[in-house]
């Protein structure tokens, strides 16, 4: 079955904009969030409303769902007006949310019971990538359903690759997410050294984001610090959310990251001192409390 018809829940940061590029690319939608407000735009460019999840689900031949901790996954697929509560055999829904694995393989399994297909689809890139739609996405599930997806996947992301089972897709974006955490450390350390060194911060940057250094924090986000602008493409609330299920992973394998223990604390203390709502960026803020 070709894939026309695409609900979405959750319009956030993220997911506004992935929502806005699914339409772009053709694909009637219709859209819910726990605010109306967050879908004006999308409604004012031709999306349809509905007041549930179910209703979502009814409307659509595919749900994209991207909301912000995994109860709010379980509550928007295994609630009473829930995905499910809508869910017809043949359907497919891709949970596109950082969220639990385990989590992802009771949707997988629920709605394979129900006659349909589930994908678990982290995505990486933040509010760029997703404006861009250059996200990179990282499938679990069946490849029948990864299939009947890649044209959903075309219209929001640059990359996209099937890694496994359901709950393989979450387990990468663990390792994105452990990846970023130690490098988003090591980016204000070094902004902070060449601060107190005496250099210009800005031209340091210069020199070290095309070497071996480089990154997308380095690139993206290191010069939202030296300007003070915190503002979030991806919270630190829900960077939290992430290293606490990548650690909770962890020890359930008995792997030891110290790394990720010590940048989970440090964005603990950041959010303890009133920066949860801020982008990951702000951890610089401990680093350079001038910039609080």
């Amino acid at each position: 079955m070709t894939l026309k018809k695409i609900g979405f829940v959750g319009l956030g940061v993220m997911g506004r904009a992935m929502a806005s590029n699914l339409m772009k690319a053709g694909f009637e939608l219709t859209v819910s969030n726990r605010s109306k407000a967050s879908a004006e735009a999308l409604l004012a460019s031709g999306a349809a409303w509905a007041d549930s999840p179910a209703a979502v689900m009814r409307a659509a031949d595919a749900v994209v769902t991207i909301v912000g901790y995994p109860r709010d996954v379980e509550q928007v697929y295994f609630g009473e007006k829930g995905l499910f509560a809508g869910f017809t055999p043949g359907k497919l829904v891709i949970d596109m949310t950082t969220s639990s694995p385990l989590l992802a393989a009771k949707i997988g399994a629920r709605a394979r019971e129900l006659g349909g297909e589930a994908l678990d689809a982290p995505v990486s890139g933040g509010d760029v990538g997703a404006r861009d739609a250059k996200l990179t996405i990282m499938v679990g599930g069946p490849e029948t359903a990864y299939k009947k997806a890649e044209p959903l996947f075309a219209a929001m992301g640059k990359e996209w690759k099937l890694q496994g089972a359901w709950g393989a897709g979450q387990h990468t974006k663990m390792a994105n997410q452990i990846a970023i955490a130690s490098n988003m450390m090591g980016v204000c350390e070094a902004l902070a050294y060449a601060r107190a060194a005496g250099l210009d911060p800005q031209s340091v940057l210069a020199s070290i984001s095309g070497g071996a250094a480089g990154s997308f924090s380095m690139s993206n986000l290191a010069p939202r610090m030296l300007k003070g602008d915190f503002k979030p493409g991806f919270y630190v609330k829900h960077f939290i959310k992430d290293m606490g299920i990548a650690l909770d992973c962890a020890r359930e394998m008995k792997l030891d990251l110290p790394g990720l223990e010590l940048a989970d604390k440090l964005y603990r203390r950041l959010a303890d001192e009133g920066g949860e709502n801020d982008g990951t960026q702000a951890l610089y803020k401990l680093y350079a409390p001038e910039r609080n």
